[in-house]
């Protein structure tokens, strides 16, 4: 969320960086709403003031003249009174500015190019070769799977329906080593925390991350036991709050949390698109990496963190490449992002398989995470999230990448101390090489 007034005190700027993002900045609704929470709070402060002078036996020069000699238990009475309803209109004034800013998003860099769909995306890098392609290839991930017997498309919808995926035996086994071997490299080589976080969180803890209120429709919720609860899109939402609320010490700056999680989506609007495979699912399994720190450590720790994720693609030997999304691409609450997108012979393309965003301070505002400068001021902290990477799309890239002419399919040798098996064969069977 943003300080209405570092909005207000350069409204053409604010109003310029949000076109970006092709939002239309209403500066006289937010301009109006502002004054009446100021004036709200003047009233509120004035009568107060009243009440403590009646309280006293004293009254105000301008009381004195406006009274007319009323009984002083009929005036405090009175001034009470009129204090409960000057602070309720307070709050309404408090609470609609906060709702005009709940619905603005994060400022873009001025780094960040112009566009608003993936085609005006920046490619910064392309690394590693086309893998997957040539004769008796190039084969997508849905019929490589059915051949392996690890994926079962048809018994998923008998559960639940489109976009839900079903994986057995060796597949199984391959997400299960897929997130082991990531969770490790996070934490015992890019020094993150790992936790273990609910999956269903409140109204509250999702408005802290942007999630709510602008796309609670793409969110699956429930109000069992008469508490309204959402499932997380991705842990992000979690791993960010655990410290909304906070004032942390700078000498704990940056902190780095990942876990893995299970992510629900509507995914609304989306119906129609990646409905083949294990693409776009409602349901799905994901690394995520998050990193709390100083405003003016953020650009560098975006830099480390995409650094990471990149780390992952290298070492299970996968191709990928790197691009700088557009101000009218980003998420909501983000400032910059970095898209990286793995190669997909299947599809001929590449796909997205992280998104590594700075949000800046826009996360640290909603939540009220803070932190303790040196000098013992108090300065809201700067939050990044990023994939690290999601089980399914990644999946996905091992078998089109690694698909063999003979129908089997290579799996990175980085994996083998996991899984056991260094190749997938037709029918469900594996083999050490």
């Amino acid at each position: 969320m943003h300080d209405v007034r570092e909005l207000l005190e350069d409204e053409a700027a604010a109003v310029r960086r949000l076109a970006r993002r092709r939002f239309p900045l209403d500066v006289d609704a937010l301009r109006d709403a502002r004054q009446a929470r100021l004036a709200g709070l003047e009233t509120v402060n004035r009568l107060r003031a009243e009440l403590k002078s009646a309280s006293r036996g004293g009254r105000s020069k301008e009381a004195a003249g406006q009274d007319g000699g009323e009984d002083p238990r009929e005036r405090g009475r009175r001034l009470r009174e009129e204090v409960q309803r000057a602070e309720a209109q307070a709050r309404e004034a408090e609470a609609a500015l906060e709702r005009l800013l709940l619905a603005v998003p994060n400022l873009p860099l001025d780094e960040v190019p112009d566009g608003d769909s993936e085609k005006q995306a920046v490619e910064v890098r392309r690394v590693g070769p086309q893998r997957g392609t040539g004769p008796g290839l190039g084969r997508h991930h849905s019929e490589i799977g059915e051949q392996l017997g690890i994926l079962d498309a048809g018994r998923a919808a008998k559960l639940s329906g489109a976009r839900f995926a079903v994986s057995r035996g060796p597949g199984a086994r391959l997400e299960r080593a897929l997130a082991d071997f990531l969770l490790d490299l996070h934490t015992g080589e890019h020094g993150y925390t790992e936790y273990a976080v609910p999956h269903l969180v409140s109204r509250e803890t999702m408005t802290g991350t942007g999630q709510l209120p602008k796309f609670e429709e793409d969110l699956f919720a429930t109000s069992a036991a008469g508490r309204e609860l959402f499932l997380i899109p991705t842990a992000e939402v979690p791993l960010t709050n655990l410290a909304a609320g906070e004032l942390l010490d700078e000498r704990e700056l940056p902190l780095a949390m990942t876990a893995r999680t299970p992510c629900y989506r509507a995914e609304a609007g989306s119906y129609g698109r990646d409905t083949r495979g294990i693409l776009r699912l409602h349901q799905f399994e994901k690394v995520e990496l998050v990193r709390i720190c100083r405003a003016e450590d953020a650009q560098e720790q975006l830099q480390l963190m995409l650094g990471q994720v990149e780390e992952c693609l290298r070492r299970l030997e996968l191709s990928y490449r790197v691009v700088l999304l557009p101000a009218g691409d980003m998420g909501f609450s983000a400032r910059m992002t970095y898209d990286v997108e793995v190669w997909l012979p299947g599809g001929g393309s590449y796909r997205e398989v992280s998104s590594v965003s700075d949000c800046g301070t826009f996360q640290g505002r909603r939540a009220g995470i803070r932190y303790r400068t040196a000098g013992g001021g108090k300065s809201p902290a700067a939050t990044l999230n990023g994939s690290a990477l999601p089980i399914g799309r990644t999946v996905a890239a091992l078998l089109e990448q690694g698909q063999q002419e003979d129908g089997s399919v290579l799996l990175p040798q980085a994996l083998v101390p996991y899984t056991g098996f260094r190749r997938l064969l037709p029918g469900g069977g594996t083999a050490q090489d």
